[in-house]
């Protein structure tokens, strides 16, 4: 009897013994799967007076994972950005010019593999989600007050008439809250802040002061001339000199940012004849004033429409900037139009003509006229031809609405 008892602890023994082998295996199967690359320590035990403690092995109370290091890393790379923002603003209203750093290519490239497209759309969809009455005061006063909107230029300043956060974005003004200035050729298109204007200088364009883009990287290749109604440039000609149309005259640009806060339409800065739509899908990155400082053709990567024609002096295009939670770009007369869609790949582009057969002259637009809108805030890009003894009355930095003067004969 003896004998079987001892035995059977034997076995007991064994099988205890073989379990804890198998365990062993499979969690150091586990760690070199899940790629770690040190060993699990064994736990410790100490002696407390007359209790014995444990404490648990390191492995078992944090674990490196790839998610943990992303978060870490992005998240520390955004709150440095943010705080050089900061400082760049504080230098700005202290009248003291701030240097430019420009951004490094894989700095560049990080930036852009962030799925900004995707979370643009998501973005989108959440602000046609439908609001409950009571909750829309509440979510709506915290916007107003965190970008300082001025609700009482509003058509409908009751925030419970708003359905949901889209309509509140692309909220209508009073009529007499934006007067039309009629002394000057051309008016600002949209509320925003002036990062940039001047002359166009070898093909290059200022974003803001220092950074620059190509002109042909932003317009694309050069729209056929029959369309245009313009006269045949010279082959061997700049890409500027083949967009100026008549002698003695300069190409002049102006480059308006939009923050959140802004009234997110735009409008006609003059009278000109639209011929032309070019839709570049691109990338959907930031394109406030501290980011366009910092990666130079900001606006050549990222999503924007183009829309091209002529006005009494010659050339003349307007384009929409889209910006990260900015991929929906409305142009009133196109109903063809679809910004951020996931069918269109960057690098590319499609074109669409106003005139054809039927219409010779394209769309006519007339200094004021609601032109589209933006989802959110974004950047508009005037470029246009003008004489010579064409002035700006801007200031680099200043704000302005829409409607009031930009420049003048």
């Amino acid at each position: 009897m003896a004998a079987a008892v001892a035995r059977g602890g034997v076995a007991a023994l064994r099988r205890s013994s073989l379990l804890t082998s198998c365990k062993f295996l499979i969690r150091e199967n586990l760690c070199v799967r899940t790629g770690v690359l040190w060993k699990q320590p064994p736990s410790r035990t100490f002696f407390s007076d007359r209790k014995k403690l444990h404490t648990a092995p390191v492995g078992q109370v944090f674990r490196l994972r790839p998610f943990h290091v992303l978060v870490a890393t992005g998240g520390g790379y955004a709150g440095y950005r943010k705080y050089e923002d900061y400082k760049l603003e504080q230098l700005e209203k202290r009248g003291i010019e701030v240097p430019v750093k420009l951004a490094s290519e894989w700095e560049v490239a990080l930036y852009k593999s962030v799925p900004t497209r995707l979370l643009s759309r998501a973005w989108g969809r959440l602000n046609q989600v439908e609001l409950p009455t009571w909750l829309r005061k509440p979510v709506y006063s915290l916007y107003i007050w965190t970008f300082g909107v001025n609700m009482k230029e509003a058509a409908v300043e009751d925030l419970h008439h708003y359905r949901n956060l889209s309509e509140f974005f692309r909220r209508k003004l009073k009529p007499q809250a934006r007067p039309v200035c009629c002394l000057h050729s051309v008016i600002s298109p949209s509320d925003g802040k002036i990062l940039n204007f001047g002359q166009v200088k070898n093909c290059e364009v200022e974003q803001v002061k220092g950074v620059t883009y190509s002109l042909e990287s932003f317009l694309g290749p050069r729209i056929c001339t029959e369309e245009l109604h313009f006269s045949q440039a010279p082959p061997g000609n700049s890409f500027q000199q083949q967009l100026v149309t008549k002698e003695g005259n300069e190409l002049y640009h102006c480059v308006i940012y939009l923050a959140p806060g802004d009234y997110h339409c735009f409008h006609s800065p003059t009278d000109w004849r639209v011929s032309h739509r070019r839709h570049f899908p691109g990338s959907l990155m930031s394109v406030n004033p501290g980011v366009a400082r910092w990666i130079k053709e900001l606006f050549c990567h990222n999503e924007r429409v183009v829309l091209t024609g002529d006005w009494k002096h010659g050339f003349f295009s307007l384009t929409a900037v889209g910006a990260t939670n900015v991929g929906s770009i409305r142009i009133y007369f196109d109903r063809d139009l679809h910004t951020n869609s996931p069918r269109y790949s960057k690098g590319s582009y499609n074109d669409f003509s106003f005139i054809s057969n039927n219409n010779k002259e394209g769309i006519p637009m007339r200094k004021g006229e609601h032109l589209g809108e933006f989802n959110l805030g974004s950047t508009i890009v005037l470029i246009f031809e003008a004489p010579k003894d064409f002035k700006f009355h801007l200031k680099a930095g200043q704000k302005i609405r829409f409607g009031e003067a930009l420049g003048s004969l």
